[in-house]
């Protein structure tokens, strides 16, 4: 259950960073709230999964969802680029979040 709670807290941590973005500064209303909202929830989650999962293997893999998620919505819903070097850091990102996982198990 830790795992699936830590993975829901890092795909909120990607939807709080996208509505940061829109929020301009927290300076409009509706993505600032939603942005605190998800902010809380991400934290909670990433709490109680830290229970059972070591601090840095949770944490890790949080801050990696979280980071990857954030690249891709940024790609696909910001048009930022894409570069090769851009998706091969990804793509380390996304290694360390699976060797973090496999030494845990």
């Amino acid at each position: 259950m830790a795992w699936i709670l830590l993975v829901a807290a890092g795909i909120l941590e990607v939807v709080w960073s996208y509505f940061m973005k829109k929020s301009e500064g927290f300076s409009l209303l509706a993505p600032t709230s939603i942005t605190l909202v998800t902010m809380v929830a991400s934290f909670a989650l990433l709490s109680v999964s830290m229970k059972t999962l070591p601090l840095g293997t949770a944490y890790t893999i949080w801050t990696g969802i979280g980071a990857v998620g954030a690249f891709i919505v940024g790609i696909f819903a910001l048009g930022e680029a894409a570069t090769p070097m851009r998706i091969v850091a990804a793509l380390f990102i996304v290694a360390g979040i699976l060797m973090m996982k496999l030494s845990n198990s």
